[in-house]
């Protein structure tokens, strides 16, 4: 397969989106789990087109420009699982054509070829969660227009005014998704060493990713809620994460393969030579690449295979390398065809053995059965967990559990009362699931609420006025 795909002709751009879909069309035909991020995404979308404003009437630290896309699609095809689908599948698409086109344009690599594309489409399927439309995929697409105008500034003799686009990639990456904003240190630091950026040059990148956060923070203090997105976005980003160890076994599972060949393509290139100093300049700036998302693990809300679709750029990149510079190419085929098929079975364990195996299968990520037969229902759920949202509508602003317990969880504080009274007023929900034990110190603090609503079974008290 190597081999097919070092011809350097157009039509393998076909090729690769031929190979794109036939790797997914198996789990789209089966059928992929809902997973909780999906669901909570689905519902962001939902109460922004009923009129509600991020942060202030919907408590959630989604980025602000994720919101807008999955408000679009809640708008044109509603709660559609095919839908994030389809959309990633372009994204992926788009991703995979540029990063090869434009490896190939610059002339990254010694040789012309559609490898970096074939590496990529592998890479982007290392987990059934990546068919999903994520904020990272959508962010990574940014950071690769970033990177385009990064090495055609490593082409000249001296860096241009275009720096101001790195920034501004890099800021546009951060409102879909905020770990990117990390690697503003990537762009400075590549710019740092590689370029004869100046000074004001360097300042102009920098404002670059500064512009589109300046004009969402402007947006939210003109709407006056700016507060809330302080609270909700940006201090939530910088919150202490508590993650599960069934997460980490599955990531070790998961990322093991790619982790392990991009280390192994570094390594490669330590006693190469016959690079030409643009292609040594790539290498070192893909391994601050590396570098940065790395350090943006620390900012990720949540721990899954999905998050790390930042990383995929460098690890293709640095196989390309250590598959091109294998003497031995018949081995090299042989390696490569392991490799794809380790990462495909356990792309596809997790959808068809679902129950069977215990194999990297993100349960701790998937809707699980509801206990509760609500349908089509307005619902406050406190505590954690969102399945039970499935068939069922969100009410209040309350619907990511670690912002919302700022508030219900200190309820002796009574500006807290009179906010959630107020929001109880605006979006009342038909039916309260109490997880937490929260509802009878409420009702008791709000006695108006207490009235409203009666306890039809342990933890769940329906709306009666």
């Amino acid at each position: 397969m190597l081999a097919f795909f070092r011809v350097n002709a157009l039509y393998q751009i076909f090729s690769l989106m031929i190979l794109l879909v036939l790797i997914r069309i198996p789990v789209y035909l089966y059928g992929l789990p809902r997973l909780i991020p999906e669901l909570q995404w689905m519902l962001i979308g939902e109460q922004i087109n009923k009129g509600f404003v991020m942060y202030s009437d919907i408590w959630d630290n989604t980025a602000p420009l994720s919101g807008i896309v999955y408000a679009g699609i809640d708008r044109l095809f509603g709660r559609s699982q095919v839908a994030y689908q389809l959309f990633a599948l372009f994204i992926a698409a788009f991703q995979t054509i540029y990063f090869n086109v434009m490896m190939n344009n610059r002339e990254v690599f010694p040789k012309r070829n559609y490898v970096p594309g074939l590496f990529y489409v592998l890479f982007l399927n290392i987990s059934f969660d990546c068919c999903t439309l994520s904020p990272v995929l959508m962010a990574t697409t940014f950071i690769l227009l970033a990177f385009g105008t990064l090495v055609k500034q490593m082409n000249r003799l001296q860096a241009t005014d275009e720096v101001f686009e790195i920034g501004f990639f890099i800021g546009i990456a951060t409102l879909f998704y905020p770990p990117a904003g990390v690697f503003i240190l990537w762009g400075t630091a590549s710019l740092l060493f590689f370029s004869g950026a100046s000074i004001r040059q360097h300042s102009l990148s920098i404002f670059g990713f500064l512009f589109p956060l300046l004009l969402t923070s402007l947006f939210f203090y003109i709407d006056g809620t700016y507060d809330a997105f302080s609270r909700n976005f940006i201090s939530s980003v910088f919150q202490i994460r508590q993650y599960n160890l069934n997460d980490f076994k599955t990531l070790l599972a998961t990322l093991f393969l790619p982790f392990g060949v991009g280390i192994f393509g570094f390594l490669s290139l330590v006693n190469s030579t016959g690079f030409s100093n643009l292609q040594v300049r790539c290498q070192q700036i893909m391994m601050l690449w590396a570098i940065a998302g790395v350090l943006s693990v620390g900012l990720m809300p949540f721990l899954a295979p999905m998050q790390f679709i930042i990383l995929v750029p460098c690890w293709s990149f640095f196989a390309v390398n250590f598959f091109t510079l294998y003497k031995k190419q018949w081995l090299a085929e042989l390696i490569f065809l392991g490799l794809m098929g380790a990462i495909l079975l356990i792309h596809y364990q997790a959808v068809y053995f679902s129950g069977f195996v215990t194999f990297a299968q993100l349960d701790s990520l998937k809707v699980k059965p509801k206990t509760e037969k609500f349908t089509q229902k307005k619902l406050l759920v406190l505590g954690n967990g969102l399945e039970e949202y499935l068939d069922n509508y969100a009410a209040t602003p309350y619907l990511n559990w670690n912002l919302a317990r700022y508030e219900l969880e200190n309820l002796d504080n009574y500006d807290n009362v009179i906010s959630i009274l107020r929001n109880f007023e605006k979006d009342s929900p038909e039916i309260i699931i109490d997880k937490a034990n929260i509802a009878p110190k409420l009702f008791k603090r709000i006695p108006a609420l207490a009235r409203r609503y009666k306890e039809i079974n342990k933890g769940i008290y329906e709306k009666t006025i």
